[in-house]
């Protein structure tokens, strides 16, 4: 991996991407550096057992948007990404972080987590998220335009089931999950507090609630049977908007991010104090890139999903040395 030559040059986080980016076709266009990203998915589909690569090629969406295919997939897709980066001797990063299933990606790519581990890892995380919950029972939904405090109370004010804000996005931004019911009473309310939209999301599982508790419980198990390292750049998680001191507290904070809220605010936020000025999104989409500008103005943020979004990326990090 490359490092920075000049006091002047861009320091740099990588950020990657979690569910809800997905898409038919995506990381399909990275020209030279595409059997990179097919010798990824060759491995991760040796270690499921089935051809991830070609659901992503081929569909049908309904197939990848099945939470244990999408959470692999979207793991590969950063690793990937971040493995034709650093094979074109791209500039190095200081710090790590991933939003939600992102965080694994994260982990991945700073040497904590072997490969195939963090993708059989994340793929039972899908199978014990999608079965925590009856279908048709869960349900999340971005409530745009109301103060964090303000979408709390419109949750805490439902008295049956369970809702919470689980995802603070961007100021203005936040998702919240749970019941069904109780998700569609706390949309009611956070209209009335003066939300601008509450729009429902088309998931089947409402991830980062109190209703994932069981799941988290069993995902434990399967932490504490991987072998962690400490990483070998500076992760930040969700959960805490911090890096990990030990080898158990990654495990336990991969827990508590199952059933807690993601705190993408907290984390670009203490990224910006670290120093860092830029980031750099790896893996499809450009949702945290977008989500940076409303965080924070200041900061600069590229999404690298392609050969030619890298290159971009590459000429605007030159001109700024």
């Amino acid at each position: 991996m490359t490092t920075s030559t000049s006091d002047s040059s861009p320091k740099i986080a990588f950020i990657f991407p979690g569910q809800g980016s997905q898409s038919i076709g995506m990381m399909s266009e990275w020209g030279e550096s595409q059997s990179i990203v097919d010798d990824c998915f060759n491995e991760a589909s040796e270690a499921l057992g089935y051809d991830l690569k070609s659901i992503i090629n081929d569909g049908p969406a309904d197939k990848l948007n099945k939470t244990e295919v999408t959470q692999p997939a979207m793991l590969v897709s950063g690793v990937a990404s971040f493995r034709v980066w650093e094979h074109l001797n791209m500039p190095s990063a200081e710090i790590y972080a991933g939003h939600s299933l992102g965080e694994y990606s994260a982990l991945v790519c700073a040497g904590s987590l072997q490969f195939s581990d963090a993708i059989k890892l994340v793929a039972e995380r899908g199978r014990l998220m999608q079965s925590a919950v009856a279908d048709g029972e869960g349900a999340m939904a971005a409530i745009i335009g109301l103060a964090d405090a303000d979408v709390i109370k419109a949750c805490e004010s439902v008295e049956e089931g369970i809702v919470s804000a689980v995802n603070f996005n961007s100021p203005g931004q936040v998702v919240i999950a749970g019941n069904k019911a109780s998700v569609e009473k706390a949309m009611e309310n956070a209209k009335q507090l003066g939300a601008k939209r509450a729009l429902p999301l088309p998931v089947s599982v409402p991830s980062h609630c109190a209703l994932m508790q069981d799941a988290a419980d069993l995902l434990y198990q399967q932490l504490k049977s991987l072998s962690f390292q400490m990483p070998a750049v500076k992760v930040i998680h969700n959960q805490s908007a911090q890096p990990a001191g030990s080898v158990d507290e990654i495990r336990e904070l991969l827990k508590l991010q199952l059933f807690q809220p993601v705190l993408w605010v907290d984390c670009v936020n203490n990224i910006k104090n670290s120093g860092i000025d830029t980031l750099v999104e790896l893996g499809p989409g450009k949702v945290l890139t977008g989500l940076t500008r409303r965080i924070d103005k200041s900061m600069t943020a590229h999404a690298v999903f392609s050969i030619e979004s890298l290159e971009k990326t590459k000429h605007i990090l030159s001109e700024t040395e």
